[in-house]
């Protein structure tokens, strides 16, 4: 009898199953904070949504990569993502080859979630993760499935002589029936005759579910010999987009998977060396990092309509380049509160100038003075609601 270390062994492959009752509070808590997000972006003005959808799209290129520990430029990956939305690229560097392939598929995956999810579109999306036909400086088989010649396919960590093996994927001769299979599960085709069933049809199951089990059952036929993890991810990312029904994205499932990476292999690792073919647990991680993805975009959207709401105000002020560069950074991520020192860093400019800047600032009542004095003298922004005096 085989031993069964791995999931993709046990005789009920694919046949992936998982308990309902253990989902019955989480799966409808994420619609329903899918829902109202979704519904609040759509009541914003389309200059907002059109930044959310450039800040989410350049935030899952930029994970995915880093998940994988490759660290693309921030700046390029923007320039990429707004030229291919038509957006001003103004001040933005010209993205390398890298950075052209990983923003490629992550859009191709989502403002086209509508179409196929081809053997044929996959080994593109290879190909373009791999412009130069290296992974690590090491040749690498691209737009191909994974050779036999290329031995077993393990995911393994530690130094030499003493590796650990987390994963062994299937035999390279498997491959083409198990991506045959996969995909005509993921689009809704007939499945292949004479194979085994996989789980429940996609077009059955909660759109959440599909994209939860599409990047499971992805990731452990594992039919490339590098970038595995990042095409998972956007199969993952195409199902999302449909589950939406829109190609706009406004969440980041890369960059919550990312602030949770170890979790995330930790997780999958335990799913691999499952003794059935039950993914519960899998399931109710994916569902649970995404409902944080949804919140922590909802929190960023709060942030950026106040932010919106006080230039609304602020524009009435002539306001200096200086001044609108500082109000900028304290109406974003800002730690503490300001003070001539730190405005000074920020405008680069002296601290008399900086002192000059503030002053007006706290005329117009923009700023608020804290109660400290002397060396301790700060400032905060004043409340919204409270009026200018141009």
């Amino acid at each position: 009898m085989r031993r069964i270390d791995f999931i993709h062994l046990h005789p009920d492959w694919p046949a992936l199953t998982w308990q309902a009752p253990a989902l019955a509070r989480l799966l409808p808590e994420v619609r329903h904070q899918q829902g109202r997000l979704l519904g609040r972006m759509n009541q914003l003005g389309f200059d907002l949504r059109q930044t959310a959808t450039l800040d989410a799209l350049s935030a899952d290129a930029l994970a995915t990569s880093a998940i994988e520990g490759e660290r693309l430029d921030a700046a390029q990956v923007r320039s990429s993502v707004a030229s291919r939305l038509g957006l001003p690229t103004a001040g933005l560097p010209a993205p390398s080859r890298d950075v052209e392939g990983i923003v490629h598929i992550t859009l191709d995956a989502t403002r086209n979630a509508d179409q196929p999810l081809t053997a044929q579109r996959l080994l593109a999306w290879h190909a373009a993760l791999f412009p130069t036909g290296l992974s690590h400086d090491r040749p690498l088989t691209v737009g191909a499935w994974r050779p036999a010649s290329a031995g077993p396919m393990q995911v393994v960590s530690g130094p030499m002589g003493s590796e650990r093996v987390h994963f062994v994927a299937p035999d390279a001769a498997r491959l083409p029936g198990e991506m045959e299979r996969f995909l005509a599960w993921l689009n809704g085709w007939p499945p292949p005759a004479a194979q085994p069933a996989g789980p429940s049809a996609a077009a059955e199951l909660d759109p959440l579910l599909v994209a939860a089990i599409a990047h499971f059952w992805f990731v452990t036929i594992h039919p490339f010999a590098d970038g595995n993890g990042r095409i998972a991810r956007a199969i993952a990312d195409l199902a999302l987009a449909r589950a939406d029904g829109s190609p706009d994205r406004f969440y980041s499932m890369s960059a919550q998977i990312q602030a949770e990476r170890r979790e995330y292999y930790l997780v999958l690792e335990r799913q691999q060396r499952a003794p059935s073919t039950d993914i519960t647990p899998w399931l109710i991680w994916f569902l649970s990092c995404l409902l944080r993805a949804i919140r922590r975009a909802d929190d960023a959207q709060n942030a950026a309509r106040q932010a919106a709401d006080h230039w609304e105000r602020l524009n009435t002020l002539p306001l200096n380049l200086r001044q609108r560069a500082v109000l900028t950074r304290m109406l974003g991520p800002f730690e503490g509160f300001l003070n001539t020192s730190k405005y000074g860093k920020l405008a680069k400019c002296s601290p008399d100038t900086a002192l000059r800047d503030i002053r007006e600032l706290l005329t117009w009542g923009v700023l608020v003075r804290n109660d400290a004095g002397g060396r301790s003298t700060s400032y905060r922004l004043a409340d919204p609601d409270a009026p200018l005096t141009p």
